[in-house]
């Protein structure tokens, strides 16, 4: 009888570095992308670093202007509006989530220009529509806007669309 070890479920022991080498680490981390202080703070804790090196490092990238807050939330924000199609319950939501203070969530949103906004739900749910077999009207509309929701658009947004 033959036994076979698996190798994939085994962890290997967390790699520590220095402070030196995580801070250059931090550094093209943040360089590669707009990242927010929550990711690069749980990274630093995941590279094996202390909370007061931690702290440290984070402030010396803010410093040298590796990391700003506020340039990631206006590209997060814009990113997702343009790409995903993202409305901005759903952005709010997810900037919520790293730990973006609220006034620079805030600030970010109002970067988004109403008439795109409005542009960019009407193709989705244009696009939707086009793929829905359903007949009833009711059962239509409820479709679409629950999908329309699911995106993070406001309900009286969509009601106004869909009633046009």
């Amino acid at each position: 009888m033959r036994y076979f070890i698996d190798l994939r479920n085994e962890q290997s022991p967390p790699k520590v570095f220095s402070r030196e080498q995580c801070k250059a680490k931090a550094e093209s981390y943040c360089a590669y992308q707009e990242r927010s202080q929550h990711e690069v703070r749980n990274k630093l804790y995941e590279w094996g670093l202390h909370e007061r090196d931690v702290e440290e490092i984070i402030s010396e990238l803010i410093q040298s202007n590796f990391l700003n807050e506020e340039r990631f939330a206006l590209a997060y924000t814009l990113g997702k509006f343009r790409i995903k199609g993202w409305g901005k319950i759903k952005i709010k939501q997810a900037l919520k989530l790293k730990k973006v203070p609220d006034k620079m969530i805030a600030k970010s949103l109002k970067s988004i220009d109403p008439d795109d906004y409005a542009a960019r739900l009407k193709v989705l749910i244009d696009k939707k529509s086009e793929t829905l077999h359903e007949k009833d009207h009711y059962k239509r509309r409820f479709l679409l806007s629950r999908y329309a929701a699911s995106k993070g658009y406001e309900q009286d947004l969509i009601g106004d669309l869909l009633n046009e």
